[in-house]
């Protein structure tokens, strides 16, 4: 497991019934949790303490009950770097903590190369892994499909003071955004991306996981430098198991290139379940 262990501003309380328990920074929040089938043993510990719970709608998306009432936004910390939160109407808080695991390992890769690190940061959302990179020393260009999270990532980087760093925000569809870089002949030495199950690009292009990744990543391929440092890719969808990632990477990189490819779930913690681990999606990272 990939552990994200090292967050102050953020708690994951309990997980059960469907449900997860969370602090951000000073306020709780009940979400819906399809990996918690297990009961959740402290809800009523904290019933009185919720300021808002999110009820999944049967004809799609949902809402939020608030029940005491918070600030619009405010702010949270891991480590160096700041981020701005508000819940959204996808029940999304504006920021995924599992990532914090793959945060630390960009950082460290990065700060260990030595030298001037390229990143591309696709389907980028509001900018942790663009902070981080940034915050090691790396020039990112941030890409996303949705210009709101690009404006939200960009205050990201300022609130971590890397607002003068040299990241350039983008909102493209990321596989035209690909080829156009391999028509103008730049490269990366380092690619993330986090791509959903389904999307849509910001003029109506249609992405589905399955039948759209294996491309992404081959594209991607030809794009990279002639010393690359690493290529992440995240996964949240189901039917695609972090060994289905893996074989995509070997199978598109090691030919040209020799690394070391590995892959594992990413989780976190429980606090009030000693010894249980929420599973948040999978990683799998390809290192020189």
């Amino acid at each position: 497991m990939y552990v994200a262990k090292d967050w102050k501003d953020y708690e994951l309380i309990d997980v059960g019934s469907g449900l997860k328990l969370e602090k951000w920074g000073e306020f709780y929040f009940l979400r819906p949790e399809p990996q918690a089938v297990w009961p959740m043993s402290k809800k009523g510990d904290y019933e009185d303490k919720l300021n808002a719970v999110y009820h999944r709608s049967t004809s799609g998306g949902g809402n939020w009950e608030i029940r005491i009432p918070f600030p619009d936004s405010w702010k949270i910390k891991y480590k160096d770097l700041t981020f701005n939160i508000k819940p959204t109407g996808f029940k999304h808080m504006g920021l995924f903590p599992e990532q914090a695991y793959n945060w630390d390992k960009m950082i460290q890769m990065i700060s260990s190369a030595n030298r001037k690190i390229n990143v591309l940061n696709l389907f980028a959302y509001t900018g942790g892994a663009t902070a981080a990179c940034a915050s090691a020393g790396a020039s990112v260009v941030h890409l996303d499909s949705a210009k709101g999270m690009v404006a939200w990532a960009k205050q990201n980087a300022e609130l971590s003071g890397l607002g003068s760093n040299p990241i350039r925000y983008i909102v493209d569809d990321a596989l035209k955004f690909v080829k156009k870089e391999q028509r103008r002949g730049n490269t990366y030495d380092a690619i993330i991306m986090d791509p959903p199950s389904y999307g849509r690009g910001p003029t109506g292009e249609m992405w589905k996981m399955e039948d759209n990744i294996y491309e992404l990543i081959t594209s991607c391929a030809d794009i990279l430098s002639n010393t690359p440092l690493f290529f992440i890719v995240n996964s949240y969808t189901t039917g695609l198991s972090p060994t289905a990632m893996v074989d995509i990477l070997n199978l598109v990189l090691r030919q040209k290139y020799k690394g070391h490819t590995e892959c594992d779930e990413l989780v976190l913690p429980v606090k009030n379940n000693s010894g249980i681990f929420l599973p948040c999606g999978a990683t799998s990272i390809w290192q020189r």
